[in-house]
């Protein structure tokens, strides 16, 4: 069996999120494994690096699938992106080792979330950055960015409820670039709990326009208390940019 490497970008404002559901044919992993079996004639799995939620979008997601089929991977390039929605646009095949999983063996990942920082909205950026018209202050969002950064219990910033799993993360980068309204928060780190970046920007967001004290970042880290965290921001301001691997 030959194991297939796809780098996937697709815009999710359509989609209820990465990971297929059997009521519903509204997911890319569906709309992607629907038309891989057309093209190879076998029931195909595709396992991606992670799940995006319903709303988010991605330049970069990585999956990986088994087949038995010949077919070049030039040629399957071209199948799938004749064939699939124009929201989701495969950007590379490759065929790689057989051991090869998209989710284990990654090893970091990159995310940016958008904020149209202004009174006025914004009728170009509405679909991809999230509208959030208070003033705020450079200096103190940096100063929380920087608490985030390290190895940490992430919990009490998840929408998780109980788990048997670690929720220990390590954050390597927050960066904030600002281009007029558009702000970019950038997040570099080797793994993200459900909601985690979403629960971190509505923090840093509310200690940004000063309604909430940076101290609470700590507490959270302390207590693991979900309802101590800021709001969850919504997903249409976020995007998976990268994975990387070994």
């Amino acid at each position: 069996m030959r194991n297939i490497k796809l780098t996937i970008e697709y815009d999710g404002k359509r989609y209820l999120g990465w990971q297929r559901l059997g009521d519903t044919e509204k997911t890319i992993q569906g709309k992607i494994e629907t038309i891989l079996a057309q093209m190879t004639g076998e029931k195909i799995e595709i396992i991606g690096s992670g799940r995006t939620d319903a709303g988010t979008h991605a330049r970069g997601q990585v999956a990986n699938f088994k087949t038995a089929s010949t077919f070049e991977t030039e040629k399957m390039l071209d199948f799938l992106n004749r064939y699939l929605p124009r929201d989701i646009v495969i950007k590379q095949v490759e065929e790689v080792a057989e051991r090869f999983h998209a989710r284990y063996h990654a090893t970091s990942k990159t995310y940016s979330y958008y904020i149209w920082n202004d009174v006025i909205p914004t009728a170009f950026h509405r679909a991809y950055s999230f509208h959030y018209p208070k003033r705020l202050d450079s200096e103190k969002m940096n100063e929380a960015c920087q608490l985030f950064i390290g190895k940490h219990d992430f919990l009490g910033f998840s929408s998780l409820k109980k788990t048997k799993k670690s929720t220990v993360r390590t954050i390597e980068t927050i960066s904030i670039q600002k281009e007029g309204s558009l702000i970019r928060f950038t997040y570099v780190g080797d793994g993200f709990l459900y909601n985690m970046i979403r629960i971190m920007m509505g923090t840093i967001l509310e200690i940004g326009s000063g309604e909430r004290e940076i101290a609470t970042i700590n507490q959270v880290f302390k207590e693991k208390i979900r309802t101590q965290a800021g709001e969850t921001v919504p997903a249409h301001g976020l995007f998976l940019d990268e994975v990387s691997y070994k």
